[in-house]
């Protein structure tokens, strides 16, 4: 049996659907007021809990073999915050995981996870890495870039086909490995089954490395025009992104995350997506 957490977000659907489609057993631990029905539907047992309610938690975890955990608190609001969620709650998955003698865990981090980031969602990350290595569960990390989708297609992509300007936090210089949540997900599923995957901490990332002047641009061809591009400075309000992502933002301008993408994508035999690709998607759609 297979739990996954955070099975009713944009990447756990992923996953969760993937496993289900390989006829994997799958488990998926449900607030009762998210949208799990579908999962339900596909063929998963659903257990309703929370991150936040340890009982619930050692409930879900019984009898399984596996846990796969994507669940964080960025789109969340009200007491899922990234202490009681990101920090606290994964943290207490991961000890009922142990208790019930749950054979490996997957974690799904972020590539710029480090314990002394002035972000609090990336500090948490890397503090529940820290916790998940010394459980004692043979455990996987997977570390992707930032989504193409929630990136790129919302900073540039959303305004651009909105005809609205697209406002860039710094100078736009960087460049990013931007991955396809799709490709993430397949990282996933490959992982339960991988010895390679045993104990490793696995980067992701998109198939090229693009700064948001190279993303302003690949939009342009989409769109087939000119965009109308501001430039602001961090801490800058930045319209269709609510303010607890605007210091993920701001960072993007901090550092460079390019590296090599295709040598854990050939070892688990995924041909990775180019944002071209989720560009036509999200114009065509």
């Amino acid at each position: 049996m297979i739990l996954v957490v955070g099975a009713t977000g944009q990447l756990g659907s992923r996953i969760t659907s993937g496993l289900l489609a390989r006829s994997r057993d799958v488990r998926v631990l449900s607030r009762p007021a998210s949208a799990y029905q579908t999962a339900q539907q596909l063929g998963a047992e659903v257990v309703l809990g929370d991150l936040k309610d340890r009982p619930s938690l050692d409930a879900a975890c019984a009898g399984v073999d596996t846990v796969i955990t994507t669940a964080n608190s960025i789109r969340r609001g009200g007491e899922d915050t990234v202490s009681s969620v990101d920090a606290s709650g994964t943290r207490s998955l991961i000890e009922a995981a142990k208790a019930a003698g749950v054979r490996r865990f997957v974690y799904t981090s972020v590539l710029g996870a480090v314990p002394d980031s002035p972000v609090p969602f990336l500090a948490a990350k890397a503090a529940n890495e820290a916790h998940l290595r010394e459980s004692g569960m043979a455990w996987t990390v997977l570390a992707p870039n930032a989504f193409m989708e929630s990136w790129p297609a919302r900073v540039v992509g959303a305004p651009a086909l909105a005809g609205a300007p697209v406002v860039i936090v710094g100078e736009g210089r960087r460049r990013h490995t931007f991955v396809a949540e799709d490709d993430v997900a397949a990282f996933a599923v490959a992982a339960v089954d991988s010895p390679q995957a045993i104990n490793q901490r696995v980067a992701i990332g998109g198939p090229e490395a693009l700064s948001w002047r190279d993303v302003v641009a690949l939009y342009e061809r989409v769109v087939g025009r000119p965009l109308e591009v501001r430039f602001v400075s961090a801490g800058e309000p930045v319209p269709g992104l609510p303010p607890a992502v605007l210091p993920l933002l701001a960072s993007f301008d901090t550092y460079d995350s390019v590296f090599d993408t295709q040598q854990p994508a050939s070892l688990f035999g995924i041909t990775l997506t180019s944002l071209e690709t989720i560009a036509r998607r999200q114009a065509a759609a």
